[in-house]
C-alpha cells in the first residue's frame, strides 16, 4: 500500500514508518516539527531514517537517503489547503494519523493547541479522506478516554463519557468525528486506544525518560499518588506491529450491530475501535524497579499526591485484537525498559 503516516517524526510515528517500509509499503511521512519538546530529537529520528531536514522546506517532499520507499514532508494538519493538495497529488491508499498534541498535563495549561491540532487538524484529515478516498484511515486514540471508569479491564464496549482531561476529550471527539464520516461517506475508519507506550526514542516528557534522566544525574524522581499507580505499560514495538496488521485490514460494518443495544466499538458503518495494550497491569514501583536494575542504581524517590487528569489504574482488554488479528502485545516490562536504557545511554553518550 501507499500509506501516509502523520506525526512521522514523533515517537510512535518514527517506529511505524520503519516497520511499514521494512514490510514492503511505500510511505509518505508528515510532521510539523513543532517545539512541544526538543526538536533536535525529532530531527535525529528523521536522520535515522535517512531524511536531512534543514527546517526550511515546508511543503516540500524529501526523499530518504536510506529508504527509497520513504519520503517526508514538513506540514501542519491545520493547513487544509496544503494537506488537500498532498492528498490529490499522492493518491494515498491508507492513512495512519498519529499527529496530535499529546500530554495530559500540558492540556491543563495550554488547552487551545489541543483544539487546533487534535480537533481542527483531524477534521482536515477526514475531509481529505472524503474528497480523495482512501481504503482505510487508522488514527490514534488513547486509554485516557476511559476517564472515571473503574470496571477493569477496560473494554471497547464500555461507555467512555467521563474524560478527566481535555486531551482525553479531544481523542474521544476524534472517535465520534470518525464515526460520522464513516456513516456519511463510507470511509473505513479504525481508532486505536494506546495504553502507556514506552520504549526507545521516547518523548522527553514521558515518565521513563524523566526517571532515567534524573537517576543518571543523581536527582530524585517524582512519583505521583505516592506510588499507588498501576499502568498497562506497552512497548512501542508491540504498538507498531498492531498498527501494521490493522491498517492492512479496513474496518467493515458489523452486521449484528443494532441501535437498540449499540456497541460503541463497532457500527452499521465501516467503523471499529481497538485497545492496544500489554494487558498486564504493572505497579508503578515495579516499573521503577525494572529501571533501577537496568541502570544498576537505586532511585532517590520523591513521593507526591495525584496529579490532576491522571487515573490510578489502567488495564486493557485486547480480545478484539486477538480475535480479528490473532495478535497480543507481549514484550515484558523488564525487556522494554532495558532496551530504552541501552538506547538512552547510546544516544546521549552516558
Amino acid at each position: 500500500m501507499k500509506i501516509l503516516v502523520t506525526g512521522a517524526a514523533g515517537f510512535i510515528g518514527f517506529h511505524l514508518v520503519q516497520k511499514l517500509i521494512e514490510t514492503g509499503h511505500e510511505v509518505v511521512g508528515l510532521d510539523n516539527l513543532n517545539e512541544y519538546y526538543d526538536v533536535r530529537l525529532k530531527f535525529a529520528r528523521l536522520q535515522a531514517i535517512g531524511i536531512q531536514p534543514s527546517g526550511g522546506e515546508y511543503g516540500k517532499l524529501l526523499t530518504s537517503e536510506k529508504y527509497p520507499a520513504f519520503r517526508f514532508v514538513r506540514m501542519a494538519l491545520e493547513d487544509k489547503d496544503s494537506l488537500m493538495k498532498l492528498f490529490e497529488k499522492e493518491g494515498f491508499e491508507g492513512v495512519c494519523n498519529l499527529a496530535a498534541q499529546a500530554g495530559v498535563r500540558y492540556s491543563l495549561s495550554n488547552p487551545d493547541v489541543y483544539i487546533q491540532s487534535n480537533i481542527s487538524g483531524f477534521l482536515n484529515i477526514l475531509e481529505a479522506c472524503r474528497h480523495y478516498p482512501v481504503k482505510h484511515l487508522v488514527y490514534a486514540s488513547t486509554s485516557s478516554v476511559y476517564g472515571l471508569n473503574q470496571k477493569v479491564p477496560f473494554q471497547t464496549a464500555d461507555p467512555v463519557s467521563h474524560p478527566l482531561s481535555l486531551y482525553a476529550a479531544t481523542k474521544k471527539s476524534n472517535e465520534l468525528m470518525a464515526h460520522s464520516y464513516s456513516h456519511l461517506f463510507g470511509i473505513p475508519t479504525t481508532g486505536l486506544r494506546f495504553f502507556t507506550v514506552y520504549g526507545e526514542w521516547g518523548r522527553p516528557d514521558m515518565a521513563l525518560f524523566l526517571f532515567t534522566e534524573a537517576m543518571l544525574k543523581g536527582e530524585p524522581i517524582r512519583i505521583f499518588n505516592h506510588g499507588n499507580m498501576v499502568r498497562d505499560f506497552t512497548y512501542v514495538g508491540d504498538i507498531v506491529e498492531g498498527i501494521r496488521r490493522i491498517i492492512q485490514k479496513p474496518a467493515t460494518t458489523n452486521p449484528s450491530w443494532t441501535g437498540l443495544h449499540p456497541d460503541p466499538s463497532s457500527s452499521s458503518a465501516p467503523y471499529k475501535i481497538y485497545n492496544i495494550g500489554n494487558s498486564t497491569p504493572t505497579p508503578l514501583m515495579d516499573y521503577v524497579r525494572a529501571l533501577e536494575i537496568a541502570l544498576n542504581r537505586e532511585a532517590k524517590k520523591e513521593f507526591l499526591p495525584m496529579q490532576p487528569g491522571d487515573v490510578p489504574f489502567t488495564h486493557s482488554d485486547v480480545s478484539g485484537l486477538e480475535q480479528d488479528f490473532d495478535y497480543h502485545p507481549y514484550t515484558p516490562v523488564a525487556v522494554g525498559v532495558s532496551r530504552f536504557v541501552s538506547w538512552y545511554r547510546d544516544y546521549y553518550g552516558v
